[in-house]
């Protein structure tokens, strides 16, 4: 191993040792063996030609560790694990400033993401300097993507929630949940996210009767998604009855929904129903629902056993409702799912 590899991978730990085991957990592990071609010098003797190539390929690997970067982050984030996801949002940081400048709003969902996942871990000021750098950014950027000034103004009101700033909070959702609907409109799942952090406030204000109104709404709009999913997969798979149930998943793959989405849902309905489930007065029709909509989810992500649970939780609590319609839906729903060979994720 050369000097300059040594010092590469000494430079991928840091000196305190708990640190150090986090850096390497979260996303060093990961990263380390694509350093060395980044740092190493492109050699003198090169053509333009040459050089031109070289560079394209280095910022080409730089995106790409951005992207690792940042996925995991996210995911450490979705899953809880604020502490770990941190070293990982300071990498896709630290890139994407070499890449596209230290004001470019290219940092912005980096930024975010450090102010969530500092916020999750306690670390308010920090989160709050994340937060104003962002700010900044998007003030300075007059042609800024309304999917980031969304993301902002989330980001403001769950930290504002954090400090009990409640009427803050609901200014930000608010104007989240403004800016969200006018470009995806107000039934859409992206303008789900506003509503279902606004009710989580409302709530904590135990201002129920409005917490379980949007909640609802956070319900429905995930209801009508799925079952669109729902349809349109069964549509694919109608339309393609002698190909193999493996073949299948991956034609219907393409319409399926992004990682991110399917982590946020599962958060959201699992958070509706624990309101639901755990509220004084019952609520039986809207926890079915958000049952329902579970069960779908489960399904569509091939986790067969949770979403057969559910699914049968859903059909059990509908049946001692009037509404047919719910329950033919979901003993349809059941068929589908013990259509499929038995499968946990």
């Amino acid at each position: 191993m050369s000097k300059q590899t040594k010092i590469l991978f000494f430079l991928c730990f840091v000196s305190n040792v708990d640190h150090q085991k986090a850096d390497w957990l979260s996303i060093h592990e990961r990263i380390c063996p694509l350093l060395i071609p980044i740092r190493t010098s492109l050699p003198c003797l090169l053509s333009e030609k040459e050089r031109k190539h070289g560079m394209e390929q280095l910022v080409k690997r730089q995106k790409y560790i951005i992207d690792l970067a940042y996925s995991t982050a996210q995911e450490f984030v979705l899953d809880g694990k604020h502490k770990e996801a941190i070293p990982a949002a300071l990498q896709a940081l630290r890139f994407s400033t070499e890449v596209y400048g230290s004001s470019s709003v290219q940092l912005v969902p980096a930024y975010l993401l450090l102010a969530e996942a500092s916020t999750g871990v306690g670390h308010l000021p920090q989160a709050s300097k994340y937060l104003s750098q962002a700010q900044w950014i998007v003030l300075r950027t007059p042609d800024c993507s309304v999917a980031v000034q969304c993301k902002l103004h989330r980001s403001l009101g769950l930290f504002c929630a954090a400090e009990g700033n409640f009427e803050q909070a609901l200014y930000h959702l608010a104007n989240d949940i403004y800016l969200a609907s006018s470009t995806f409109g107000l039934k859409s799942i992206e303008t789900s996210g506003g509503y279902f952090h606004m009710a989580n406030v409302f709530f904590r204000q135990n201002k129920m009767d409005i917490a379980n109104s949007l909640y609802a709404e956070v319900t429905d709009i995930w209801h009508a998604f799925l079952v669109k999913s729902v349809q349109a997969q069964e549509q694919i798979l109608k339309s393609q009855p002698e190909m193999s149930p493996f073949t299948e998943d991956k034609e219907v793959s393409k319409d399926r929904m992004t990682e991110a989405q399917q982590a946020e849902a599962i958060r959201v309905l699992n958070a509706v129903l624990d309101v639901r489930e755990q509220a004084p007065k019952q609520r039986p029709g809207e926890t079915a629902r958000v049952l329902h909509a579970l069960a779908m989810l489960y399904y569509l992500i091939m986790d067969l056993s949770k979403a057969r649970e559910v699914g049968m939780k859903a059909f059990e609590l509908v049946t001692q409702l009037p509404q047919e319609e719910s329950l033919e839906a979901i003993g349809h729903l059941l068929k589908l799912i013990n259509s499929k060979p038995s499968y946990t994720k």
